[in-house]
């Protein structure tokens, strides 16, 4: 006869043994991802897909490095702008099929992406050398450290003219408008996602100034863009003079090669941009992405930014001109970089978007 007492007894012991065979089974966390294995299933996968903004010359010198220390994955690389790289992943996603990387110089386009759903997390080791806001939920990760300033022909701007500040930028244009009409370039906010994040930036740091340089475009009728590869062959060829809020990793690219270009980084304010990366939620092959994204923030991959991409290094630990450490020790206090996270959601907001837009073409298609 089995009593009460020993029917629970018997029942606690076959619970605390399933439990014990459950958790060796698998139920206890998932132990972290060794870079062996890590590399090992991105093998089997095979292919990595990625869409970006950067320049195929560019990111090539990545890739080129990547196959180097992986072999078995082939990569895909789709070079496009950044605002029809949004379009395409959201439709391709609404399909079924996307890239398994994206990579952006629109930082609020990738937050607003990864915000609503898009990206999933990884933990990278890597991430411990970035600075903090350069690592949103461990999902959208920046990678460079990209100074925005002002871009001017050499042989046809007088030394006298050439701005050392944004305050400096206004005068100019104003003073001298008759001068620069027509020969002041800056991004297209209706057609650049990157354009657009960086006017508003602006807007925000600026303050009550941006009033002064909106008006400023407007008297010596700013010609827009929509990329930046435009812009600088119109500086460079003078039908343009100087350019606004150019990414002055292309232009630095282009006065290697052209000594008629030169380049200005504010001294009251430098805007510095991170090309963000994140993988996406659908990846097909997400081990391969985990991998390319370990490799585009260390150290070896950050080397090869600063070196050969010339996009400008974020991680600390690079040396070099065209890397974070040596901008700082140039500019200091006046670098602002743009933090990764829901404050570059504020202008995509429909109505605050619309209103920007209302308050620039007022302003600069006025005359």
């Amino acid at each position: 006869m089995t009593f009460p007492f020993q029917q629970s007894r018997r029942r606690l012991g076959f619970l605390i043994a399933a439990t014990f065979v459950g958790l060796a089974a698998g139920s206890l966390p998932a132990r972290a991802q060794s870079a062996s294995d890590l590399a090992a299933a991105a093998a089997r996968e095979g292919k990595l897909v990625i869409y970006g903004v950067t320049d195929n010359e560019q990111a090539n010198h990545l890739i080129r490095e990547f196959r180097v220390q992986y072999p078995a994955v082939q990569v895909e690389y789709s070079n496009m702008s950044t605002t029809e790289l949004y379009n395409r992943f959201i439709s391709e996603s609404a399909a079924g099929s996307s890239a398994d990387v994206t990579w952006s110089s629109a930082m609020d386009l990738q937050v607003k992406l990864v915000n609503d759903g898009y990206a999933q997390p990884h933990k990278s080791a890597e991430t411990a050398k970035l600075p903090e806001w350069a690592n949103w939920k461990n999902e959208a990760f920046g990678t460079t450290y990209e100074p925005i300033g002002i871009v001017y022909n050499k042989r046809l701007v007088p030394a006298a003219d050439v701005p050392q500040s944004h305050a400096d930028f206004i005068r100019l244009l104003t003073t001298q408008a008759d001068k620069y009409k027509g020969k002041v370039t800056t991004y297209d906010p209706e057609k650049s996602g990157v354009g657009f994040m960086l006017v508003t930036q602006d807007k925000q740091v600026n303050g009550a100034g941006f009033a002064d340089l909106l008006k400023a475009f407007g008297g010596v009728s700013v010609r827009v863009q929509g990329a930046t590869g435009t812009m600088m062959e119109r500086i460079a060829s003078g039908e343009n003079l100087i350019g606004y809020n150019l990414n002055t990793a292309y232009a630095l690219t282009r006065a290697q090669k052209d000594p008629s270009i030169g380049i200005v980084l504010p001294k009251d304010y430098t805007l510095v941009l991170s090309r963000v990366m994140f993988i996406a939620k659908g990846a097909r092959h997400p081990n391969a992405a985990k991998l390319w994204v370990d490799f585009v923030l260390s150290k070896k991959g950050q080397e090869i930014i600063a070196s050969k991409a010339d996009l400008y290094a974020i991680r600390p630990d690079v040396e070099g001109d065209t890397t974070a450490s040596g901008l700082k020790k140039q500019l200091g206090d006046a670098l602002r970089p743009v933090p990764i996270g829901t404050g570059l959601l504020t202008y995509l907001d429909q109505a605050k978007r619309l209103d920007f837009l209302k308050q620039w073409n007022a302003a600069v298609k006025a005359k």
